[in-house]
């Protein structure tokens, strides 16, 4: 059987006679010729059909139709890859004969009032090229992430996402009926992966966690891809925030360097970034957002949506960085896992990530003195003794070091950056207050 030939090796292949499999992804009539564009893994390849009996065979044809044809390939400058098909003979592997609902062979708008059909018909609208290239980007993201955590010696995990409890507390979370008794999809694998410092010192995984918040903005979905990662013997926080920005350095520029085309064709805004990212104290931000736009913010315990677009568009001009850690937030927003800030009681060891303003990862040293944490808990109105807690406990009772990691939403990433508007584009098959399909 002759070798299957993919559109992006073709070019290697002039003069030759090919093989190629894929689906018709765009027919045209230009001066009595036919030419189509066959879509495969590889991308795409023109072919022209000058032979009418050839071309009878697409007649009441759709795209998507399933083709195998075999040509001679041709060096041609205006076409994809600069190559095209002549004297091609066509076999219909499977007939498409209803109209697409959505025109794959052309951009799809996503602005906001056109989401709705977006997602509705993701199953054929994620073959146009320009909206698979967007999770081929999520997919190399996530494969330079695992290549940096594995060269840093961290041991990939797997933890369960149904639970007897709320992981971090709160009635946010999806509660089912489990053989009689009552469970939760994960909100986070806080306590798992702290637990597992206790075995291999640093661990990550990327899976999915859910919360159950009532919200339909562009920053939220039910169901989300986290990255997390916990670190053991680590000297203080910095030992975490150094970890966090040299990963994204990595990540990012790999991401732009290795797909430069893929990003530049789908508009993504140019990297500006240096090695060690901007440290604002959360203080501070109020105070230079205050200053600058008169909208009061001192003293509140978290940064609004438009101060982290105001902190990060400040710090790529002032800068030339555009992540930023936003540092020292207060004791009364505290988890009862963190550590409080051992030089100032009235702060948490603890930073959020911002990156083009938004918050992309939250950065916190852990408590592991067991004593401590039991006073943290109870403080904070969580009962110790609860079964729920007595695994996660163990953990500390048999010696657990200082630790700290993190949780990064792996769909924001995505989202800032290729510039997406809203983090659903980011996922193949988003879920919210609205849409539990397809």
């Amino acid at each position: 059987m002759q070798n299957r030939i993919l559109s992006s090796g073709i070019k290697n292949h002039i003069g030759k006679e090919v093989l190629m499999q894929g689906w018709l992804h765009k027919k045209r009539l230009l001066g009595g010729l036919v030419f189509i564009l066959l879509r495969d893994r590889g991308g795409v390849t023109q072919v022209l059909i000058e032979d009418k009996d050839e071309a009878q065979k697409l007649d009441g044809l759709q795209l998507g139709t399933v083709l195998e044809i075999t040509g001679t390939v041709v060096a041609e400058e205006r076409a994809p890859e600069g190559t095209e098909i002549h004297s091609p003979k066509i076999t219909i592997m499977l007939p498409v004969t209803e109209t697409s609902p959505i025109e794959i062979d052309k951009p799809l708008s996503h602005k906001s009032e056109n989401l709705d059909t977006l997602f509705e018909y993701r199953v054929v609208g994620v073959r146009n090229i320009n909206e698979g290239k967007v999770f081929k980007i999520r997919s190399a993201l996530n494969r330079y992430i695992r290549e940096f955590l594995h060269k840093n010696e961290f041991v990939e995990i797997q933890t369960p996402k149904i639970l007897a409890g709320a992981t971090e507390g709160g009635a946010e979370v999806f509660k089912f009926d489990y053989f009689g008794k009552e469970a939760t999809l994960a909100q986070s694998p806080q306590f798992y992966k702290q637990i597992m410092v206790g075995a291999f010192e640093r661990v990550f995984e990327i899976g999915p966690t859910f919360r159950a918040e009532p919200s339909t903005t562009s920053r939220h979905v039910s169901e989300i891809t986290m990255l997390d990662i916990e670190m053991g013997f680590i000297e203080s926080h910095d030992d975490v925030l150094k970890m966090t920005e040299n990963l994204v350095f990595n990540v990012l520029n790999r991401v732009y360097e290795e797909h430069a085309e893929e990003l530049k064709s789908l508009n993504a805004p140019e990297l500006v970034l240096k090695a060690s990212f901007p440290r604002y104290t959360l203080k501070t931000i109020h105070e230079m957002y205050t200053k600058a736009t008169g909208i009061n913010t001192v003293g509140e315990k978290d940064m609004r949506p438009e101060e982290e677009k105001w902190i990060c568009d400040y710090s790529k001009k002032e800068n030339e960085c555009e992540a930023i850690f936003v540092t020292e937030f207060p004791v009364e927003s505290m988890k009862f896992y963190h550590m409080i800030n051992p030089k100032d009681p009235t702060t948490v060891c603890w930073a959020d990530l911002l990156f083009r303003g938004l918050e992309i990862a939250t950065c916190p040293m852990r408590e592991h003195h067991y004593d401590k944490l039991v006073v943290q808990m109870k403080k904070a109105g969580i009962d110790p003794e609860h079964p729920g807690y007595k695994y996660y406990l163990q953990a500390f009772k048999f010696g657990l070091p200082p630790h700290g990691g993190f949780g990064f939403g792996i769909d924001r990433l995505v989202e800032k950056t290729i510039g997406l508007e809203n983090v659903k584009e980011a996922i193949l098959f988003p879920r919210d207050m609205n849409r539990l399909t397809p």
